[in-house]
């Protein structure tokens, strides 16, 4: 049998390359590229001693990925300047040698042999109908119908990338699997730790795991496009596709609405789906769509049976009927322990809530059949006992047809706007609603409707009454208290904290000595301090002579006392006695930040792994006072010496003083008193005293770029330019060399793509625009390398002249010493 090695291309399907073989004698005829004279890192076959076809999108070569020496047969774009690999054969044993040989063999085998004529890479000869664009295939040499099957073909086995007729799914009959792996790094083309693929148990969806561990999760394909991709209705470059043959192949696959434009699908080495189309326009790759948006991405993000959405705060939330699963040694924004039934279903009598607009949930514990009916699907899973959880149609196409059953804890589901569909959760006849059945299939006779009725009629008026009888109780005891001469409740009474005794906190301090004492602000003087019961703690005393008094005591008491975070530092009590006004910390052993990173010694025990666990754990406190905690919270006072750190440095923000929270409808806010610090403050707080969470952000930006530097951002030199750090790290980015930005100190062990990540999240934070800085959501995506990153635009205050104008205004009442908070009494 003779074969014949064959390139499709994507425009061109005539143009194809083959090499034959004597069926009679079994002479091969190899492709032969030596490696040994290479002066570039692509090498076309067509430039050595082969026989290749031109004028195709793409071509067969052997090439170098970076700066290995390593060398790999593989397939990429012919006619586009930038280098894209689309397919590699030797993934996993590259050619370490001069020089390598692709031939074929008896009966139709793709061999890659090194110089020792040692065989590195074998194909196998697996069958297939397909005809799609860009692939390396094996055919029989006998007959030069392209209608035939082919031997063996290279869209069989993807890498990172999927192109269009491609598929992504499993062959029922031999079990084979169609599936991504990214590179294992941009100079190690080996698969690295991430798959997609379609999940193997239950009904079909795709997902993308870790190792082992499931990330994201595209839910099942309904018809039209899978329920939780909400941004696949905005493409319309592709046309997407799932095929569903029980008895053969089940797989997802996309093609081009238009075969002029090149689309690329690629898994990233973090994980990422991005979808890329070539733009002729700015001679690159354009990204297109990114599977995972945001936070309600995440795999599993609110636990079982809890829903995520973006437009909350916070983003999870229980389903109707639950409650949530809290135990004793939960974080309170630490959701992965989900939600729990109120009541348990009675199995005989339950109604089914319908949700609209849902990511379907995790489908590998579920059942399905695609000729029942809405209804039919109903009472399956009515019948079947309490195991049957929740219900959906398969395909929502036509007024919905098909059933989907889940018999378990319901996993991963998020309100899906544009994308999500209709979904029946059981729940207990009690847990109804009544004032919505109409989205539900209630059970219930009229009798019992009644008797719920008059129970909680009956419970609420007697509730009245005895809330309006213990007011009149309390109205009256006050007043003859007040008759009496006794004293109204007390300012310390309205704390509600705990109260330390003046005399236990000056023997704690040693008489507040110089030893005790750990530093100094805007407030006054911290000291550190050792109870009589062995606890360390910092006690933060009122200067006499500070700007600030009881009203920001107040104002930190009132916002920390209800912030609980593991990124937050625990105000445990105060002390107001005779003339002294005092806040009780826990005892952070290793200060704070800018005792570290801006210390050429000390720093160096900030290794990178240190530095940019700091930063996210920064990004997680900010997260939760924006959007998680029971207020709104904007700090703004957030800088290095702000930051706290334990004995395992995880940073804990601290200084609440001069914080605002917002009401739930609230985004931004005007002051005429702007507070804050000069270098870390935004340009329209400080010029015009406009502050919200985006203030934050452009402090939380700054700090970034300093803990990556090592640098102040107020006083930066560079014998180059006039500069301050943010001007200088975004000229740098600018220039492609971000990773200058890194201080020298940390030595070998910064990883360069969270460092060059880093770096371009802080200069996003500190655009002059606030439109343009993420929120504090997306910026904590961002860092974990989940999105895409948009170029950053110039920084607010770019030099540092433009922060010194600002301390030339004579009407202004300002202060500035060091990194000490200061007051503007009118913003300018």
């Amino acid at each position: 049998m003779a074969g014949k090695l064959k390139i499709h291309g994507r425009l061109l399907y005539n143009m194809w390359l083959h090499l034959l073989y004597s069926s009679l004698l079994l002479i091969t005829t190899a492709i032969i590229v030596s490696t040994a004279e290479d002066t570039s890192t692509f090498q076309s076959i067509a430039d050595g001693e082969t026989v290749v076809s031109t004028g195709a999108t793409f071509e067969l070569g052997f090439f170098s990925a970076g700066a290995s020496k390593s060398r790999y047969v593989a397939i990429w774009y012919k006619k586009i300047p930038v280098a894209t690999i689309v397919w590699i054969a030797n993934r996993d044993t590259p050619l370490t040698g001069s020089s390598g040989i692709l031939k074929v063999s008896s009966p139709g085998i793709l061999v890659l042999v090194d110089q020792k004529n040692t065989t590195v890479w074998s194909s196998n000869t697996s069958s297939s109908a397909q005809n799609p664009v860009g692939n390396l295939v094996v055919i029989d040499g006998n007959d030069h119908n392209d209608t035939q099957k082919y031997l063996w073909q290279s869209f069989d086995y993807p890498g990172d990338t999927l192109l269009p007729g491609m598929k992504l799914g499993r062959n029922k009959i031999t079990g084979f699997n169609w599936h991504l792996t990214p590179w294992k790094s941009p100079q190690d083309p080996s698969p690295g730790n991430y798959t997609y693929q379609l999940g193997p148990d239950g009904y079909h969806e795709l997902i993308v795991r870790e190792g082992s561990v499931i990330k994201y999760r595209t839910g099942p394909w309904n018809g039209i496009q899978f329920s939780g991709m909400h941004n696949l209705n905005s493409d319309h470059t592709n046309k997407y596709g799932f095929v569903l043959d029980d008895d053969e192949e089940v797989y997802y696959g996309y093609k081009l609405l238009n075969s002029s434009i090149l689309s690329r699908l690629a898994l990233t080495q973090d994980g990422l789906l991005q979808s890329y189309t070539w733009s002729d326009e700015t001679q690159g790759w354009v990204l297109y769509l990114t599977a995972q948006v945001d936070i309600c991405d995440s795999y599993g993000l609110c636990g079982p049976n809890g829903a995520c959405s973006v437009e909350n705060s916070p983003v999870c939330g229980c389903l109707e009927g639950f409650t949530p699963n809290f135990r004793q040694d939960r974080d309170l924004v630490d959701w992965s322990y989900g939600c729990v039934r109120k009541t348990p279903p009675s199995c005989s009598g339950d109604i089914f809530k319908k949700y609209s607009g849902m990511k379907l949930p995790n489908t590998e514990q579920s059942w399905y059949n695609s000729s029942m009916n809405l209804k039919e699907c109903e009472m399956m899973c009515m019948n079947s006992f309490c195991s049957c959880t929740a219900f959906a149609n398969l395909d929502v196409r036509d007024g919905g047809r098909g059933c989907l059953l889940w018999f378990s804890d319901l996993i991963d589901i998020r309100y899906s706007t544009g994308s999500g569909q209709d979904v029946y959760i059981r729940m207990a006849a009690s847990e109804l609603d009544q004032g919505s059945n109409t989205d539900t299939n209630a059970k219930t006779s009229k009798s019992n409707v009644k008797k719920v009725r008059i129970i909680v009629t009956s419970t609420v008026l007697s509730t009245v009454l005895l809330i309006l009888g213990l007011t009149l109780l309390l109205y009256v005891w006050k007043k003859q208290h007040q008759k009496d001469g006794k004293p109204r409740p007390s300012q310390k009474e309205d704390m509600e904290l705990p109260l330390f005794d003046l005399a236990a906190v000056v023997r704690a301090t040693n008489s507040f000595s110089n030893d005790s004492k750990l530093g100094e602000g805007g407030f006054g003087s911290v000291f550190k301090g050792t109870l009589k019961d062995g606890q360390e703690i910092a006690v933060k005393r009122l200067s006499k002579h500070s700007t600030q008094g009881l009203n920001e005591l107040k104002n930190e008491v009132t916002h920390i006392a209800k912030l609980q975070h593991r990124n937050l530092v625990k105000l445990l009590g105060c002390c107001i006695q005779e003339d002294e006004m005092m806040l009780i910390y826990e005892f952070m052993p290793n200060k704070s930040l800018d005792f570290f990173i801006f210390d050429q010694r000390k720093s160096m025990m900030l290794d990178w792994p240190k530095r940019f666990d700091i930063i996210n754990g920064i990004a997680r406190g900010l997260l939760y006072l924006h959007q998680d905690s029971r207020l709104r919270v904007i700090h703004r006072d957030l800088k290095a010496s702000n930051v706290l750190l334990d004995s395992g440095f995880n940073p804990k923000i601290s200084d609440f003083g001069l914080a605002r929270s917002f009401a739930e409808n609230e985004t931004n806010a005007k002051t005429k008193k702007v507070v804050g610090t000069y270098g870390y403050m935004s340009p329209e707080y400080a010029i015009d005293g406009f502050y919200s969470t985006k203030s934050d952000v452009y402090s939380f930006g700054v700090l970034v770029l300093e803990i990556v530097s090592g640098k102040r951002n107020r006083g930066f030199t560079h014998p180059g330019h006039s500069l301050n750090l943010l001007g200088h790290a975004w000229m740098l980015c600018t220039e492609g060399r971000s990773i200058e930005v890194l201080d020298t100190s940390v030595g070998d062990s910064s990883d360069p793509h969270e460092v060059l990540r880093s770096i371009h999240v802080g200069l996003l934070c500190v655009q002059r625009n606030p439109a343009d800085r993420p929120s504090m959501p997306a910026a904590v995506v961002m860092l974990s390398g989940e999105g895409s990153l948009p170029q950053p635009q110039k920084p607010g205050f770019y030099s540092e002249r433009d922060l010194n104008e600002l301390e030339v205004d004579p009407s202004s009442k300002a202060f500035s010493a060091n990194e000490v908070t200061f007051t503007l009494m009118e913003a300018r």
